[in-house]
């Protein structure tokens, strides 16, 4: 077992690196995740035919999915991870390598927002609003250029915990099975955690166990967003002013954690009012306007995500060997 906790540790280092280097593996098909999400589709299709069409039999149904898709893409996880140690060590470094780096998701968020800046310099406003589109769910067809800035800040600060942070820190506690817990938690809630008619009690699950299991890395996330934003330069101190006054100021308990953060280190207002599948919703503001969102926050806040990124993943590593050589050195 300790044996498998040194190599699991190295995989997790190596795969981020491989993350920072390549992103996400455009020939590799199917994604993992898309997978799950496929297995989603066909899980909701199959309960929505087998259980009542009630919203108590449609609670039932989520609830069952919400259990099952994660359990079962652990499992798949551990199996793979299993046979290939069977097989040999170095076997089970390489194939839990890979998984990590397909877990991971620092470099593809830092790509995709930066393609929205690059649309804006190079094919204007209607090109950006398509892009950023394609990152968030609200209507963008009629944004201006700083409410497209404010999205995609608002998309790489909110992903500093979902996409990478807590990600990681499941990773540290389980290795890939518990990376893919965690992915599979947070797609289903991605797919199906709407308050809509289609999903308002089919989802409900999925989105509470969502908040659940984000409820301690998106509070990691913040505190260490506010410390990176220290080392990088930026305003440690009004981050961490306004993540103390904004953090609850959003209907999900952990959406606003890394947003308030980020809008503090930057001096920029995010949050605000957006509109979704044509209606209108007021949404609180997080932060203060001290002066107008610009082009260049988009890659300031990528370099937040990485700073807090490298940062936990020093700290949750230094951790990881202390609690290694607690135990003794012997493998």
């Amino acid at each position: 077992m300790r044996l498998v906790w040194l190599l699991t540790l190295a995989a997790i280092f190596l795969g981020f690196l491989v993350d920072c280097l390549l992103g996400d593996p455009v020939w590799f098909l199917p994604h993992p995740v898309v997978l799950i999400g496929k297995l989603i589709a066909a899980s909701e299709k199959t309960l929505r035919r087998l259980l009542p069409k009630t919203a108590r039999g449609e609670r039932a149904a989520g609830t069952v999915m919400a259990v099952c898709i994660p359990l079962v893409s652990a499992g798949i996880a551990f199996l793979l991870l299993w046979l290939c140690f069977v097989l040999h060590p170095l076997a089970y470094l390489a194939v839990c390598t890979f998984m990590c780096w397909q877990i991971f998701a620092a470099r593809c968020l830092q790509k995709e927002a930066a393609k929205v800046v690059k649309c804006l310099e190079r094919d204007g406003l209607p090109a950006a609003r398509t892009q950023v589109g394609m990152l968030v769910g609200r209507d963008t067809e009629n944004l201006s250029e700083p409410e497209v800035l404010r999205a995609a800040v608002e998309t790489v600060a909110e992903n500093t915990s979902d996409g990478v942070i807590a990600p990681l820190f499941y990773m540290m506690l389980g290795g890939p099975v518990g990376g893919f817990f965690y992915k599979a938690v947070n797609t289903m809630d991605s797919m199906v955690g709407y308050k809509n008619d289609r999903y308002l009690h089919f989802g409900r699950a999925a989105a509470k166990f969502d908040d659940v299991v984000n409820y301690i890395p998106a509070r990691l996330s913040a505190l260490g967003m506010i410390a990176s934003a220290k080392i990088l330069g930026m305003d440690a101190r009004n981050a961490a002013r306004i993540w103390k006054r904004d953090r609850r100021k959003h209907a999900s308990p952990n959406s606003a954690q890394t947003e308030s953060v980020c809008a503090g280190a930057l001096h920029i207002r995010l949050g605000g009012p957006a509109s979704y599948f044509g209606v209108m919703r007021e949404k609180p503001s997080l932060g203060d306007p001290d002066r107008p969102i610009e082009r260049e926050d988009v890659a300031r806040s990528c370099r937040l995500m990485y700073g807090t990124t490298v940062l936990w993943l020093l700290v949750f590593g230094a951790l990881s060997v202390g609690l290694f050589l607690l135990g003794g050195t012997d493998l």
